[in-house]
């Protein structure tokens, strides 16, 4: 086990100036709680204790080596400090000691034996000391063991052992958490960033993904309590309370992608504000600097991002069933899609997942903004919205929808916060209850009031939109193609490609659904675009953005639009427009062709439930061919 693997430079004190033995020893074991090895800083200094007073445990020479096996050691460790005035620890010789290196051992095992035996070797080279003692930063602290230790053991492997790589697992400096609205493009690029730039500092960080499987790399208990700080880079709602009384950074997911290293600078330079949670799901900015609007933006999110494995499976399976029909020549009327048995389990199916996908928006818009409490509300007005529940009727008239479960999640998780600062001046006594009775019961009355007396306004502004949309001409759908597919390329992932989606959806939640196909095809641009140009005009682009060029085709295929971001932000007054003129121009050639998509994502991988596929490629490859070839025109050589 060598020395250097066993020392970080946080655990390093050069010039220290303890007055007394206790003192030096308080010093050493702060020195080691900055490592971030130890779990119980009492328990451990116990031991160190106890171990001196069986007799000290400076050796003479100027060499001091206190040391402990203790359960409230986490994973071997070392701690060093060099005192130029020396200090007296009781040393068998009578002199001060100015070379002290503290051991910590976990109670399995006699690391410190083997620990503690390599270090009286080395030290006991004069001239190694004397090195060691004129160190003038850390990193030369280090890198004068590592010599010593490869001149005395040229043997040994020089990677760090399975113990000492486990144990740096196990302590982070920096936490970050990724999430975007869908999980699949965003969340992954900015925790990519984010590791590569904490590499690039020097600094340890883990990061967690909140993506479309559920989140991975969970941040544990243990990483929160040791960490500098959290960096929480997001779009949508993540689980805030866990970091109560830490410092945080709240932002953007595209910030992660964009500024990683000016984050965890920022982190590490305690610029950070600390975070007090309130009861609130939503990853507040607690900088104080979000906007009222972004906050709502990512209540959204939120929703929309739970709500898609319902649409997209949904879609998915309804849109098998029309297409099995049609394979068997049913006839295309009112029960087209339930003709055969097969294609009516796909048919009825999907049509109960469908049934989940508004109230399922509302509850986790709910959610997002009054934890919990809020999702009773948001599910139970979402599910009112669908029926379309009056006064008048109870059952359904007019089913407000979409609009109706927007409102449901909005207007019932906020009624559920102010719900709970009434219920802060009830007796303590009453805790118990309020989480599982008094917040339903008040939230649950309250909502059905509410959407039974604005479900006929809603229904009708509903009806009438659904209505607009299947009533336009030729010409009007073509120019809402247009504008939906250039919004989706604008700002590839962020808010205008987020509003354009959100409408697609909402559009199939309503029967329309030329507006999804239109939507997607204008996201699937802007990566193919760029990945034709680094093929066919690779001297408008570098070595780098050659070589990415090709992953490109995969990203653009598969619908993750944010794989032009790179690109993007690289040169964005010619890359910007190029794609948004492209994809304008496939949204618009969409709705020309009359093609339909039932299911709001999975790129080509759908495209055999798309209606008029064969003109849906043709629009595809229209708009990525104009984007290329205004790539061309717009961008510059390089040599």
């Amino acid at each position: 086990m060598r020395i250097v693997d066993l020392l970080s430079k946080e655990s390093i004190l050069l010039g220290g100036a303890p007055a007394s033995k206790p003192e030096a020893i308080d010093l050493l074991i702060d020195l080691q709680v900055k490592g971030g090895r130890i779990a119980d800083v009492e328990e451990y200094k116990k031991g160190i204790l106890a171990r001196e007073e069986k007799g000290s445990t400076a050796v003479g020479e100027g060499i001091a080596i206190p040391h402990a096996k203790s359960e409230a050691v986490k994973a071997p460790s070392l701690a060093a400090m060099t005192v130029p005035e020396g200090v007296d620890y009781e040393a068998l010789d009578e002199e001060p000691s100015n070379l002290l290196f503290m051991i910590a051992a976990p109670n399995d095992g006699d690391v410190h034996l083997e620990v503690l035996s390599r270090l009286m070797t080395i030290l006991m080279d004069e001239d190694f000391r004397a090195k060691l003692l004129a160190a003038k930063d850390a990193d030369e602290f280090l890198q004068i063991i590592d010599d010593m230790e490869k001149e005395k053991y040229p043997d040994e492997p020089q990677t760090k052992s399975e113990t000492a790589a486990d144990s740096a697992d196990t302590s982070y400096k920096v936490l970050a958490v990724t999430a975007c609205p869908t999980g699949i493009a965003h969340t992954y690029m900015a925790a990519e960033a984010l590791e590569k730039a904490g590499k690039k500092l020097g600094i340890s960080i883990k990061v967690e993904t909140n993506g479309s499987g559920g989140a991975k790399n969970i941040l544990t208990k243990e990483d929160i309590a040791n960490c500098d700080g959290i960096i929480v880079a997001a779009d949508k709602s993540v689980e805030m309370a866990r970091f109560n009384g830490k410092k945080v950074i709240s932002t953007k997911v595209s910030d992660g992608i964009k500024i990683p290293e000016e984050l965890i600078n920022r982190i590490e330079a305690g610029d950070a504000p600390v975070y007090h949670h309130t009861g609130a799901k939503a990853a507040e900015d607690t900088a104080g600097d979000e906007s009222f609007g972004r906050k709502m933006y990512k209540h959204l999110m939120n929703g929309v991002s739970n709500m898609l494995p319902f649409t997209v499976a949904g879609g998915i399976f309804i849109a098998l069933a029309f297409l099995i029909d049609t394979i068997l020549g049913a006839p295309q009327d009112g029960n087209f899609g339930t003709y055969t048995p097969v294609a009516a389990f796909f048919k009825t199916i999907g049509g109960y997942a469908f049934n989940f996908m508004v109230p399922v928006l509302a509850a986790y818009i709910g959610k997002s903004i009054a934890d919990r409490p809020g999702f009773l509300v948001g599910l139970v007005g979402g599910y009112l919205a669908t029926t379309g529940s009056t006064f008048a009727m109870i059952g359904g008239d007019i089913p407000s929808g979409f609009l109706g479960a927007l409102l449901a999640g909005f207007v019932g998780g906020f009624i559920m916060l102010q719900i709970e600062k009434l219920c802060d001046k009830m007796p303590n006594a009453l805790n118990g209850i309020k989480p599982v009775l008094i917040y339903p019961l008040a939230g649950l009355g309250i909502i059905a009031v509410i959407m039974c007396a604005v479900n006929p306004i809603m229904g009708v502004l509903n009806t009438g939109l659904s209505n607009l949309l299947n009533t336009m001409g030729g010409s009007s759908k073509i120019v809402l193609g247009c504008v939906l597919g250039a919004m989706m390329s604008i700002d590839m992932g962020g808010p205008f490609n987020k509003a354009a989606y959100v409408f697609g959806v909402g559009a199939i939640a309503s029967g329309s659904y030329d507006i999804m196909a239109a939507v997607m095809v204008g996201g699937m641009v802007p990566p193919i675009a760029i990945a034709l140009s680094t093929t066919f005009f690779k001297n408008r682009w570098n070595e780098e953005e050659r070589k990415s060029g090709l992953v490109n085709y995969i990203m653009g295929l598969s619908f993750v639009t944010e794989g032009a971001i790179p690109y993007a932000a690289s040169d964005p007054l010619r890359v910007i427009p190029s794609c948004a003129i492209g994809a304008a121009v496939a949204g618009g050639l969409s709705m020309a062709f009359n093609c339909t998509l039932m299911a709001p994502h999975g790129g080509i991988f759908v495209f055999a439930v798309v209606g008029n596929w064969p003109m849906y490629l043709v629009a595809l490859a229209a708009g990525s061919v104009v984007g290329m070839l205004l790539l061309a025109v717009l961008k510059k050589k390089i040599a």
